[in-house]
């Protein structure tokens, strides 16, 4: 019954996107088909509905523009996240001191440098889910400052995670920026050896896991999660990489949402989620399926909006300068404007699309505007954020709806 209700919730936002666009987009086997033209009354109807819409959110362009609501804002507190970044030189310590074992002085030096320099920059959002989702599985009396420090741990876990894959996809995409600062093997002395900083950064993961976990009945559960985890992701990297070296007319939504989902939604939300699950002793299947549904839901949306902020977003508040039209990428801008574009407005997107000429990387931005992409992703984004809260609430197993809430609420409307 979850996942009808759940399937009819997506297939109702694709109609009502799809007559944003003057087509019914039909999801298939085959990828997505356009289904002839509404009729004109129904082209009519739709673009009054639609300005409304815009109207209420009183956006014309982006999320940009508009101040985060309160109900959307973070759920994590100073004191959380001051408590979760104290656990962090402990962890390099615990690291640094393995090192030490196999290798001299120079090298632990070296990664405790690469360590410090890629891990904590960032917003942390997947540790710090962990630790809010665990808080909010378990009874106040398991919440011991002996469970809680684990829990912290778990969730270094999962930024060391994070910070392996963006070294190795800054890597392969030749990007400058991260963070707000250079990228690590653009750094003196760096270079492809940053390759190899990013593979004793995901190992370590397993070293600190044994270090913590090994006795507890969790363990393996929690090994077999993040191995899972790091294939699906890669396996994602690999389908992002083969379709950045194809032509934007062989894009398909089919194509974005199977990319978004395995490079992104599984260990940017689920993985959060179901370490904390097993950390609170879950162990019923279907609550984990329900879960898993919700937050690649989740991850989907977060993904759109991600492209969106790399093409329009403001590199000051983002912390990277936006090349997803140099590189070619499968996007959801891209995806979108070919199923919208005339003739001509495609012949400008084969033209340029993939280029790094700043002029041709211009006009592809120019006609995302010309075709509405902003307005349509205002649309999209609250239609999006109203279909999950119904799905999240027809979810019955488990995990507290607030917990999805919590998550779902820290990315809406997000600027970066």
């Amino acid at each position: 019954m979850f996942l009808h209700h759940l399937k009819k919730s997506s297939l109702i936002l694709e109609t009502r996107l799809g007559a944003y666009f003057g087509t019914r987009l039909i999801s298939s086997s085959d990828g997505d088909k356009r289904i002839g033209n509404l009729n004109k009354h129904e082209n009519i109807k739709a673009a009054l509905d639609q300005k409304q819409k815009l109207r209420k959110t009183f956006r014309t362009l982006t999320t940009l523009n508009h101040s985060v609501p309160l109900a959307a804002r973070a759920a994590v507190s100073k004191d959380e996240s001051r408590e979760f970044m104290a656990v962090f030189p402990d962890i390099v310590r615990d690291i640094t001191d393995k090192t030490k074992e196999y290798n001299g002085k120079d090298i632990s030096n070296w990664f405790a440098k690469a360590l410090q320099y890629n891990v904590p920059r960032g917003k942390k959002n997947r540790g710090l889910a962990t630790i809010i989702t665990y808080k909010k599985l378990v009874a106040t009396n398991e919440l011991t400052d002996q469970n809680l420090r684990l829990c912290h741990i778990l969730g270094w876990c999962v930024e060391l995670l994070q910070t392996m894959l963006l070294m190795c996809d800054d890597v392969m995409d030749g990007s400058q920026t991260r963070r707000g600062q250079p990228c690590w093997h653009t750094i003196e002395g760096v270079g492809l050896s940053g390759i190899n900083d990013a593979l004793m950064i995901e190992n370590a993961i397993f070293w600190i896991l044994k270090k913590y976990f090994s006795e507890k009945e969790y363990y393996t559960r929690l090994l077999e999660l993040f191995h899972e985890i790091i294939f699906i992701t890669i396996v994602g990297q690999a389908g992002d990489l083969k379709t950045s070296s194809n032509k934007v007319d062989s894009f398909s939504m089919e194509m974005y949402k199977t990319i978004a989902a395995n490079k992104t939604s599984y260990y940017t939300f689920y993985l959060p989620v179901a370490l904390a699950m097993n950390m609170a002793e879950f162990k019923h299947p279907e609550a984990f399926r329900q879960a898993k549904t919700i937050l690649l839901e989740i991850g989907h949306f977060f993904q759109v909006q991600d492209d969106f902020l790399d093409c329009f977003g403001d590199p000051e508040t983002t912390g990277k300068i936006g090349t997803d039209i140099q590189e070619n990428k499968c996007s959801w801008l891209a995806v979108v404007a070919m199923q919208r574009a005339n003739d001509s407005q495609k012949s400008v997107m084969l033209e340029c699309y993939g280029s790094s000429d700043p002029e041709k990387v211009s006009k592809v931005k120019k006609l995302y505007k010309e075709l509405g992409i902003p307005n349509t992703f205002a649309i999209y984004e609250e239609e999006s954020y109203n279909l999950i809260k119904t799905q999240i609430q027809q979810t019955s197993k488990g995990v507290p709806h607030e917990v999805f809430f919590s998550i779902l609420n820290s990315i809406y409307r997000r600027k970066s």
